[in-house]
């Protein structure tokens, strides 16, 4: 939301609030929602994913701290091109699981590390699939359930892709089942609206592409072991707007890459075998 003075910060939960980035699209949906945590009577606060390099957002969020600590749930630019420049503003180190995007002193993220600042525990959660360093962060005392911030592993609206080859289908599988385990936590995604009940949601997920993977399996039984990704995407995917197309065709070779090495030709439910 934008008022006459400029970006301004929405509730989200009893511990977040956020503003929504000006980039909207087919990826990104409403925009990227940058989110600013805190527990009450902290003076302090937390940034999770400061989107676009756009000077008024960032300054939004800079304006909602002081900002003790930016975090970054995975390497895409509408998550962490205003990183650096918020850093600049506020001084507050960067954190994401790749280094690349940590700024300021600010360590890579680990699985399973618990953080405190801002009055909040955060803990860090290893989420790969839609991307190699997609991570979520787990606020337990986020309310009577608990809160997720999900970037795009689960989103407010629709499915997100896998960015194969960086993202493959078996850790994103894998992934679901971990957020699964969480319950009925809050899901605060990075693009599009909140969702209730994690584990839900997971499980949603789950199933989508379980019978989009026996869609594809069923497409190359037709069209032959040779197929494309493109061939495939035209038979799976043949109403898909063309605005998301490559995003498409990006998930039909992460399950084409499933199905002929990653997890060889089981079948969608089946125990999947242990990753090396």
């Amino acid at each position: 939301m934008t008022s006459a003075s400029g970006p301004v910060l929405q509730r989200s939960s009893a511990l977040t609030q956020y503003v929504l980035a000006p980039n909207p699209g087919p990826m990104s949906l409403d925009g990227t929602n940058s989110y600013v945590l805190r527990a009450p009577g902290s003076p302090g606060a937390v940034v999770v994913d400061p989107g676009p390099l756009d000077e008024a957002h960032l300054r939004a969020l800079a304006a909602a701290g002081p900002v003790e600590l930016v975090l970054v749930t995975h390497r895409h630019a509408d998550h962490t091109a205003g990183a650096a420049r918020l850093h600049q503003l506020t001084g507050a180190p960067v954190r994401a699981a790749g280094t690349a995007h940590c700024y300021g002193g600010g360590a890579p993220l680990k699985d399973g590390q618990v953080i405190h600042a801002a009055g909040l525990e955060v803990r860090v959660l290893a989420t790969p699939g839609h991307t190699s360093d997609s991570v979520c962060f787990h606020l337990p005392g986020d309310g009577p359930q608990g809160s997720v911030l999900s970037g795009d592993t689960i989103l407010g609206r629709g499915t997100t892709m896998l960015d194969y080859p960086d993202g493959t289908l078996g850790d994103y599988l894998g992934s679901l089942d971990k957020l699964e385990a969480l319950g009925p936590a809050a899901v605060l995604p990075a693009h599009g609206p909140t969702l209730p009940s994690l584990a839900d949601v997971a499980r949603a997920y789950r199933s989508h592409r379980l019978d989009r993977l026996e869609q594809v399996r069923n497409a190359l039984a037709s069209l032959g072991p040779e197929a494309t990704a493109r061939d495939v995407a035209d038979v799976v995917y043949a109403d898909v707007d063309p605005s998301v197309r490559r995003a498409a065709e990006t998930s039909v070779s992460a399950q084409l890459h499933y199905l002929r090495g990653d997890a060889g030709q089981q079948r969608p439910g089946e125990p999947r075998p242990a990753r090396r």
